[in-house]
């Protein structure tokens, strides 16, 4: 099977994954790679890591016209550019997987809160299935609007998903809502310069970045409404910005149901067990018993997890690690585009890290 795919926005840092990850997997052959400010140059001399995959391949225009019949498409773009191009692309591609946030939240409502603007095209944002597969599977396959998720929200959702949906965690109308004032699920997480894209910027340049450990987006950073949607319940997130290229390590704290100390209380041994009967068969999510590291995780489509109940403080601890740019953003839109297409979902995609 030979599925022609575009990538726009291919010179970026998603684009780039995305075009080292086709060029591994066997079924997926890039026709076109768009890149505005790019158009014309080689990508072998753009991005030298791609010479040998891509040896004669240019960028192209951003146009949608350019990407007609084109089986699958994606969309490595800034936020606020893919619900200008997706009505201009459904009756000319196949498979969309938007890798923004165009059309990940399902409230118009939320744009203009936490975006600063109002959607283009709010009649199409119910038509995108959310593209995390280990929760949204069923909904993936055969679908031909899929948007992927962030990689803040990634990582988040993938350590209190399961708790959340064993209903041990305390949440305004969740299953063990406790009545009153319900703490919000607290995540903070650091991630690598890669996540903030390939423009240059004076706060990401290498004197700015090392030996420096930053916070940023305090109460208002984007990608809480995502969590929120995907957890069910208010998010207190802070992001912060490691020296490190890649990886993301979400440390999230929720309350229990019961408290902890009452009959039925959660134990660390049964919140593990909570998650290894959710991800033991997932391909690409693996339980630790040990903290995982963002290391561990580079440069494969892997989710690592753990989790613990203090007994002290009567808190729960989630953690996660993923690369950011692979489970985080590109190795998860391959994976969803593997499901639309009916392909092995693990097609292409490496789950062995690389290490040192």
């Amino acid at each position: 099977m030979t599925v022609k795919v575009g990538v726009v926005g291919a010179s970026g840092y998603a684009g780039i994954e995305l075009l080292r990850l086709c060029a591994g997997h066997p079924d997926l052959e890039v026709a076109v790679a768009t890149a505005g400010a790019n158009s014309g140059e080689p990508v072998a001399r753009h991005t030298p890591s791609l010479a040998a995959a891509y040896p004669s391949l240019s960028y192209a225009p951003t146009n949608a016209s350019d990407l007609d019949g084109l089986d699958l498409v994606f969309l490595a773009l800034p936020h606020g550019q893919s619900q200008h191009l997706v009505p201009e692309l459904l009756p000319r591609a196949g498979v969309i997987v938007d890798l923004a946030a165009d059309f990940r939240l399902h409230d118009p409502a939320l744009y203009p809160a936490w975006y600063g603007e109002s959607h283009a095209a709010p009649e199409l944002l119910g038509r995108f299935a959310y593209g995390l597969p280990e929760l949204h599977r069923t909904e993936l396959q055969g679908e031909r609007l899929i948007a992927a998720p962030g990689c803040y929200p990634t990582a988040a959702i993938l350590a209190l998903a399961p708790l959340v949906e064993a209903g041990v965690l305390a949440r305004p109308g969740g299953p063990n809502d406790p009545g009153g004032p319900v703490p919000p699920f607290v995540v903070d997480a650091a991630s690598g310069v890669s996540g903030a894209g390939r423009a240059p910027r004076d706060n990401l340049h290498f004197g700015a970045v090392d030996e420096d450990f930053v916070a940023y987006g305090l109460l208002d950073h984007r990608h809480t409404a995502e969590m929120e949607q995907g957890l069910g319940a208010p998010v207190l997130f802070t992001p912060h910005l490691a020296p490190m290229v890649r990886g993301i390590l979400a440390t999230c704290y929720a309350r229990p149901a019961p408290p902890v100390g009452e009959p039925g209380a959660l134990s660390t041994d049964a919140a593990m067990g909570i998650l290894h009967d959710r991800y033991d068969g997932e391909p690409f999510v693996v339980v630790t018993a040990d903290p995982p590291s963002t290391k561990a995780t580079s440069g494969s489509n892997c989710a690592q997890v753990t989790v613990r109940v203090d007994p002290r403080t009567g808190w729960v601890l989630a953690i996660a690690a993923i690369d950011n740019l692979v489970k985080g953003a590109s190795g998860q839109a391959v994976q969803c585009a593997n499901l639309a297409l009916g392909l092995p979902e693990g097609t292409g995609l490496p789950n062995a890290g690389v290490y040192p």
